[in-house]
């Protein structure tokens, strides 16, 4: 069950190479369905482009229900990206692991909280950046002492916790899926042709809901972060 991370040590830093690695697979694997969907562009679109575009209209509705589409259709790409880098990020570790010598080099990046809480860190940074952009750094300030000025230690306390929940929520149900898939093949390298059947249908079952909950939480990390960002950016906050 437990397996070591493969490391490397460069410039004093050390580098858990099976997250490079993962982070490059689901890089390379969102700029591909990029480049497939928009290769041969049509005004009646089918196959991929076709998919991209239902995806596009998908996060422009999560925009639009958090903000007028003015103000929000500059953050359109940022939800684009990152509900595919996301969900690709998810989907990776469902089919197998891959262990060699004893360490864990396949797996869905998005099951260690390093890669979570990096991606929840970037996105509270990046609404308190375009908060000063589209706002005025004076402006920005006083939103953290509104509606009345003795809240302020709770608006600090509110972004940690934005931070944690956004990182932590989406680590633990990606984490838990693997596991609990690990477990049920564990089961059956030690079953017999009996109990094999039995065991193969919970584990496709699994497998299913395990797609499901990383769709899921594809969307609920894009939808928390238009919120977060409409919470910041919007002049009625």
């Amino acid at each position: 069950m437990q397996h070591e991370n493969p490391t490397a040590e460069f410039l004093g830093l050390t580098f858990n190479l099976a997250n490079v690695l993962m982070i490059t697979v689901a890089s390379a694997v969102v700029f591909l369905i990029a480049v497939l969907s928009t290769r041969r562009l049509a005004m009646k679109p089918t196959g991929v482009q076709n998919f991209m575009e239902w995806v596009m209209d998908f996060v422009k509705n999560i925009v639009k229900s958090n903000m007028d589409w003015k103000t929000g259709g500059r953050f359109h790409l940022l939800g684009l990206t990152l509900l595919m880098y996301i969900f690709v990020s998810n989907m990776l570790g469902l089919p197998f692991s891959i262990v060699i010598d004893d360490e864990l080099w396949w797996k869905s990046p998005t099951a260690d909280p390093v890669i979570t809480m990096t991606l929840a860190v970037m996105i509270v940074v990046l609404t308190h950046y375009y908060a000063i952009k589209m706002k005025g750094f004076g402006e920005y300030g006083k939103d953290f002492f509104r509606p009345m000025s003795f809240l302020f230690p709770l608006k600090i306390i509110e972004e940690f916790a934005n931070t944690l929940t956004l990182g932590l929520r989406l680590y633990g149900n990606i984490y838990a899926g693997e596991i609990l898939l690990t477990l049920l093949v564990g089961s059956l390298a030690h079953m017999g042709a009996a109990g094999l059947l039995g065991a193969i249908i919970p584990t496709i079952v699994w497998q299913a809901f395990s797609i499901f909950v990383g769709a899921i939480q594809s969307f609920i990390f894009v939808m928390l972060t238009m919120v977060y960002m409409a919470h910041k950016v919007s002049m009625d906050h």
